[in-house]
């Protein structure tokens, strides 16, 4: 009987180890297959936030070297030839870091086209990713064409016609338009334009004239302001008319 009890006694730390040796290893694997999960998932780009206007807007440097970036990856990946111009439009995204959606002006084959590019950044791991990049879909045919906004005479219809805002001679006029405003302002401040918000356009004798309404930005503080843009057969800007809006 004392024989079975000191069986016993010896037997017992035996299994307790043996418990123990196995435990770790089940949470092991536990925590093995929680870690692949978590990775699968972190290389989704799942949605998290609504579109809004970048914070930098279109003129900032870090935008700007974002348009070059997709302009160049599209370049090699189609072994296209396209010259970047401008940021005519960003937007941005919050996801598992940022996709910034942006609106670039290009050169190609000598003529200035618009491209869509979806950048996806993610800065703390020094990610960048082009997802997508493309000729930006014309919108509804405009009665004034850019050729009519050159000051082209002649097949135009009469009277002042609805234009694209981001139409690459809106934008120029719209530049124009905020490059005068900062020469007449005191303030230390540059004004920035955010966004052409609605345009119209009109083509009379040998010049075309654009009616504008522009967000502007100087410092912290948005504005409107309605300008009126007079561009001439040599292609010379001339503002004829700013003011504030306050609708």
């Amino acid at each position: 009987m004392k024989s079975e009890s000191y069986l016993s006694l010896l037997i017992a730390p035996f299994f307790l180890l043996l418990l123990l040796l196995a435990f770790p290893s089940t949470t092991a694997q536990k925590s093995t297959r929680i870690g692949c999960g978590h990775s699968s998932q972190h290389r989704k780009m799942d949605t998290v936030g609504g579109i809004q206007e970048s914070r930098g807007a279109q003129n900032s440097a870090e935008v700007e070297d974002l348009a070059r970036f997709a302009v160049q990856e599209h370049n090699n990946k189609e072994n296209a030839l396209l010259e970047f111009v401008r940021v005519v439009k960003a937007k941005e995204q919050v996801v598992a870091g940022t996709l910034h959606h942006l609106t670039i002006e290009a050169i190609e084959a000598g003529k200035k086209k618009l491209y869509e590019a979806k950048v996806w950044v993610k800065p703390w791991m020094g990610f960048k990713e082009v997802q997508e990049f493309k000729q930006a879909d014309e919108e509804e045919t405009p009665s004034v064409t850019s050729s009519d906004l050159g000051a082209k005479q002649g097949g135009h219809p009469p009277g002042w016609q609805s234009v694209p805002p981001h139409d690459p001679q809106v934008q120029d006029a719209a530049n124009h338009a905020v490059k005068s405003l900062q020469q007449k302002s005191n303030s230390l401040l540059p004004y920035e334009l955010l966004e052409v918000v609605h345009a119209k356009a009109e083509v009379i004798e040998e010049h075309a004239k654009f009616n504008m309404l522009l967000k502007v930005k100087r410092g912290s503080k948005e504005e409107k302001f309605k300008a009126e843009v007079h561009k001439n057969m040599e292609g010379a800007f001339s503002l004829n008319h700013m003011e504030a809006d306050h609708s």
